[in-house]
């Protein structure tokens, strides 16, 4: 008789759909619609306060997927112990959570430095404007590439937890 592991699956999905599901909506809806924002001081300022809105859910969400992964491990060890495959799913699933905290951890370091720089204006959220501080312009810079990568690690893990 197999266990089912409700609570700890609940954990891990739902968790990692938030996680998932934030930093794509993050990406596409929040970044691109407030870089439409008229006044160009605006647009960091109103992405920075919804960010800071959502930082407490995500990182709730984080927590959930990491204690559900654990709680499945524990409960999986004899499973783990017997078939290679499973085994090597779940090695791999652990290194693109460590990279995924460790971008998401990075994320937030560069979104406070833009939050603090708001009032500098900016043509998009990750993209600088003309004359722009070169702080500013370098945690923007860095941000357009996390803002994709971040989706794509929690991605490539709800594919890998499908398996």
């Amino acid at each position: 008789m197999s266990e089912r592991n409700t609570v700890a699956r609940s954990l891990h999905d739902l968790g990692l759909g938030a996680w998932f599901g934030g930093s794509l909506m993050g990406a596409v809806g929040l970044n691109g619609g407030t870089a439409k924002a008229r006044e160009p001081r605006e647009r960091l300022t109103l992405s920075s306060a919804g960010w800071a809105r959502w930082a407490p859910v995500n990182t709730m969400a984080i927590g959930a997927h990491v204690l559900g992964s654990l709680a499945l491990i524990e409960g999986n060890k004899a499973r783990l112990a017997k078939q290679p495959e499973a085994r090597t799913n779940t090695t791999v699933k652990a290194a693109l959570t460590g990279v995924a905290l460790l971008t998401t951890a990075y994320s937030g370091v560069l979104g406070a430095k833009i939050a603090k720089l708001a009032d500098q204006g900016a043509q998009g959220v990750t993209e600088p404007r003309a004359g722009a501080p070169k702080k500013l312009k370098r945690a923007q810079r860095k941000q357009r590439v996390l803002q994709w990568l971040n989706p794509v690690l929690t991605g490539a893990l709800v594919v890998m937890g499908a398996q």
